[in-house]
């Protein structure tokens, strides 16, 4: 319990498992790795989404179901009000944030992630999509996007979410699906195009094989990295095939690198000295690496597992 006496949501999970459940703690356990989803979609953060569901929860746990005719709609409804609140705060936390912002992976192996449902539509790619397009939307229209395109809602539905009425929802999601086509990857790749080219870039960064690193990187492929002022990292993009070969080719006698799964797609831990030091994932455009993503912060690394005992991303990517 808090300091209110009320239960959190780690308290509805023992409930969950140690007793049987009344009504509304049956109800949320049932929609929790939705509502989960729906969060972190909209905030790229595993951290805030949880804290999310803490507040959704308390809300809940407050509700006449008496008075509730759709449940789900109305849990759905709680969480995205709560998830546009945290984002307004996101919003400003990320101005002060040092160096590149990207969103909090998750990994998604089965015998790890059994309590983390994602959606089919729910990959770093959407993550990233998020990242460098949505932010230029109002958390309003972030929102729309994320609960018509993602998660297929009807617009009734989200007009109750958003405060807004069916017409006006249809008009912000034709104008957010407008935006994000414009600028989202010219090919989205499937989970085997994307673990090809995983498996070719690995090959080369390990091999030394510089030429076939420039063979899967595109001419103007990105590399960014996060640290948040926690981690040591690069304060600006590196950008171009040739200043991201250097860097990476760098890596061949400092770093180990092993494929997991992240967000339901392919990715790479970058290990250095017997420690898992960050997490690498790609964007994939028409065959070839456009983007490369490196979170190095650990407090992004938590939810995962990884020993991030050492504070630093690699000098090579720094």
């Amino acid at each position: 319990m808090d300091e209110h006496g009320e239960r959190t949501t780690d308290t509805v999970e023992h409930l969950a498992r140690e007793a049987p459940m009344d009504p509304a703690t049956e109800v949320f356990v049932t929609h929790r790795n939705l509502l989960f989803t729906v969060a972190y979609e909209m905030l790229g953060s595993a951290a805030d989404a949880e804290d999310v569901l803490q507040e959704t929860w308390l809300r809940w746990a407050r509700v006449d179901l008496g008075t509730v005719r759709d449940r789900r709609a109305f849990l759905v409804r709680i969480t995205t009000r709560e998830a546009l609140t945290r984002l307004r705060t996101l919003r400003r936390r990320k101005e002060s944030y040092v160096g590149p912002w990207l969103p909090e992976p998750l990994l998604t192996a089965p015998d790890v992630a059994e309590d983390v449902e994602l959606a089919d539509s729910v990959s770093m790619a959407m993550m990233l999509v998020l990242v460098l397009v949505l932010e230029t939307l109002a958390p309003v229209e972030r929102a729309v996007f994320v609960l018509r395109e993602v998660f297929d809602l009807g617009y009734d539905e989200i007009a109750d979410a958003v405060d807004k009425t069916p017409a006006a929802v249809r008009q912000i999601a034709h104008r957010a699906r407008n935006h994000v086509a414009a600028r989202r990857p010219r090919g989205d790749a499937s989970p085997a195009k994307a673990r090809d080219a995983l498996d070719a870039f690995q090959r080369a960064v390990q091999t030394g094989d510089m030429q076939g690193l420039l063979d899967v990187l595109a001419p103007n492929v990105v590399l960014l990295t996060d640290g948040g002022g926690v981690a040591r990292a690069a304060m600006a993009p590196v950008v171009g095939a040739d200043q991201v070969t250097l860097v990476l080719g760098r890596l061949v006698t400092a770093a180990s690198l092993r494929t997991v799964q992240v967000n339901g797609n392919p990715a790479l831990i970058v290990g250095l000295e017997g420690e898992a030091d960050s997490v690498l994932t790609v964007r994939i455009d028409d065959g070839l690496v456009t983007g490369l993503y490196a979170v190095c912060n650990p407090e992004k690394l938590a939810r995962i597992g990884l020993e991030t005992t050492v504070s630093r991303c690699p000098e090579e990517l720094r």
